[in-house]
């Protein structure tokens, strides 16, 4: 099935008009949801909204907006007034400026589109996305729409571009407020983690790795309601092993636990071999300790007999 627009827009930067359609990037989950019913017969329940000074219900065309500006004082709005102070829709996208990709946190996306070229503007759509991707830029820019004004950025991407609504700078919490301490961390413990880190890395990320477990949950209980059987809640398993303290331990014991990949052990820049991951899971250091075992389990008398033949070397 095509997919179908929601809106048509105007892209303006410069003396250049790009007339674009606007597609939604992502679409609601289908949740699974719940009605409010009544305990004894089991029929729905219907919201209403009571006056807590006068205790009687309240219809809909007798309620008005108010704005609480001190404790249980109240400006009110009427519906006309609250309409004239929304943003007149302009449909066009407005640039203002261009910034490295970079530069915008994530942490301020908000929803995305998938922009396409309308009639006649496939040539100026192609001539922005190229020149943003081969800058590494995106265009920052202001659109109106459904009474707000947005912050959005155009990003590109391999099939195209993409509007991202951004979220205002009040809207976005600052990581100050959470007074992380600091934290001093040795090179060893380091060196661990990149291991760790190392295992668990891949190339591209894949959305259909990851499922709503709970969502899937839900779905087989209410099935089995329908079907009249019986739902039983299986006990979580008890934690397996002791609990790490130690944070060397605690990377050693997840570097063994990881899928382990075979990896070649190389001599160091000081002619020792470094302490790589191999295919047991264990380091470099601990493959090489069954060899010392080894040594030291041999019979005296071999080594009295292997003495004399050291000397003789050493002399020559």
């Amino acid at each position: 099935m095509a997919a179908r627009s929601i809106a048509s827009l105007t892209i303006s930067f410069g003396l250049v008009a790009i007339p674009v359609k606007l597609y939604s990037a992502t679409q609601p989950s289908e949740k699974v949801s719940f009605n409010l019913l009544h305990k004894t017969d089991g029929s729905r329940l219907r919201q209403q909204y009571v006056c807590i000074k006068e205790g009687v219900v309240v219809e809909r065309d007798e309620m008005v907006k108010g704005y609480e500006f001190a404790k249980d004082q109240y400006v009110v709005f009427s519906n006309e007034e609250l309409k004239a102070l929304e943003e007149t829709a302009t449909n066009s996208v407005d640039i203002t400026e261009f910034v490295p990709v970079q530069a915008v946190d994530p942490v301020y996306f908000d929803k995305a589109y998938y922009v396409a070229p309308d009639k006649g503007g496939a040539k100026p759509y192609a001539l922005l996305a190229h020149a943003l991707s081969d800058a590494g830029l995106c265009a920052l820019g202001r659109w109106a729409a459904r009474g707000k004004q947005y912050i959005v950025m155009l990003r590109p991407t391999a099939d195209g571009l993409v509007m991202q609504q951004l979220l205002y700078a009040d809207e976005v919490r600052s990581m100050a407020i959470l007074e992380i301490p600091k934290a001093e961390v040795r090179d060893s413990e380091l060196k661990l983690a990149a291991q760790l880190v190392a295992q668990g890395t891949r190339d591209t990320f894949d959305p259909n790795a990851y499922t709503d477990e709970v969502k899937t949950r839900i779905e087989a209980a209410v099935q089995q309601k329908v079907a009249g059987q019986q739902i039983t809640v299986a006990e979580a398993p008890p934690e397996g092993g002791a609990k790490i303290i130690d944070l060397m331990e605690a990377l050693r014991a997840s570097l063994q636990r990881a899928p382990a990949r075979a990896r070649r052990v190389e001599p160091d820049g000081a002619g020792q071999e470094s302490a790589r991951t191999q295919e047991d899971g264990s380091t470099g250091r601990a493959a090489r300790r069954p060899k010392a075992a080894a040594k030291r389990a041999r019979p005296a008398v071999a080594r009295e007999e292997e003495a004399p033949l050291r000397k003789s070397a050493r002399r020559k």
